[in-house]
């Protein structure tokens, strides 16, 4: 254990145990591996929770009782991890994602040689072909200042903003400061709220020597045409701009014209605007006129129903 404290990865899977298997793999080949890994199977259907018993017996499985996404995933493994008074840093990551063996040595490095204690450092995270992924690509944080960027240049950084659930490292204090992902977002969006609330007022770094490979199907961004998952991208955008303490009024504003734009690309692009027109009306609905659970009860409710 180092200075810092525990090292803990979380990986939230379902339904992808050969690519859980490479990246569970990667994992344990790092320079420097993380103290402990937590595995949250969302009630995967296809074997996963006996291949991590029987191929990855260190690794601590929680196994939900129902599939409660991504956002849901993430909070019970964070939740798990701060059970311990010990964990310092959680490393987060996606089943596909497949780290560099250096990949946490760098994001320790780059926080350990950073002015203060930043809340996040994110690795740069690539797709099979070497590529930038600009679905897990961060930007420069707006209006970090001059000495801000030099600073982070110093170290080979760059100031970010928010950042993806693919690799990325965040301080546990700083969570448990702010609280946990908001599980019933279920997916999309929930790593930009949760980032965007951890960073405000706090400290976040790009490092690029610290490398994952994203092993998504496709190569492409967030206006790639979603199909029906669209419904989750509106409802989850409104819940953020309406309900979430991650931004400021201004920033607000800004996301929210880029969020627009964004979404009217993907509409002209789409082969089936019909279901993105669907999608569109009941994520408004939703939106505006529901709130989401609280993140306890949502894990309360899938642990309640696992059965060993």
């Amino acid at each position: 254990m180092s200075a810092d404290g525990r090292v803990v990865a979380v990986v939230v899977t379902y339904n992808r145990r050969e690519l859980l298997a490479e990246a569970l793999a990667a994992i344990a080949g790092q320079i420097r591996p993380p103290d402990t890994v937590i595995v949250v199977d969302n009630a995967s259907t296809d074997g996963t929770p006996a291949l991590v018993r029987e191929r990855f017996p260190n690794a601590d499985l929680l196994a939900l009782g129902t599939n409660t996404g991504g956002a849901g995933g993430f909070a019970a493994g964070i939740a798990r991890a701060l059970d311990d008074p010990h964990t310092g840093l959680i490393w987060l990551m996606d089943d596909d994602t497949v780290p560099e063996p250096g990949a946490l040595a760098a994001l320790l490095d780059a926080r350990h040689r950073a002015s203060g204690e930043p809340a996040l450092v994110a690795g740069r995270v690539v797709w099979t072909d070497g590529r930038d992924h600009p679905m897990n690509t961060p930007r420069v944080r707006p209006g970090a200042s001059r000495a801000e960027l030099a600073a982070a240049r110093e170290i080979g950084c760059t100031p970010i903003r928010s950042a993806s659930f693919v690799s990325v490292l965040v301080d546990a204090a700083a969570v448990r400061e702010c609280g946990l992902p908001i599980a019933d977002y279920f997916l999309w969006n929930d790593d930009f709220e949760f980032t965007t609330r951890l960073l405000r007022g706090r400290t976040g770094l790009y490092c690029p020597a610290s490398v994952a490979v994203h092993k998504t199907r496709t190569f492409g961004g967030a206006d790639a045409d979603p199909g029906d998952r669209f419904y989750y991208e509106v409802r989850n955008k409104l819940w953020l701009f309406t309900r979430s303490r991650g931004l400021a009024p201004s920033e607000r504003l800004l996301y929210a014209g880029s969020s627009a734009r964004r979404w009217a690309r993907t509409y002209l692009r789409s082969h089936d605007r019909a279901t993105l027109r669907a999608g569109l009306r009941t994520g408004v609905r939703d939106g505006l006129l529901r709130r989401p659970r609280p993140t306890e009860d949502v894990i309360s409710a899938a642990m309640r129903r696992y059965d060993p």
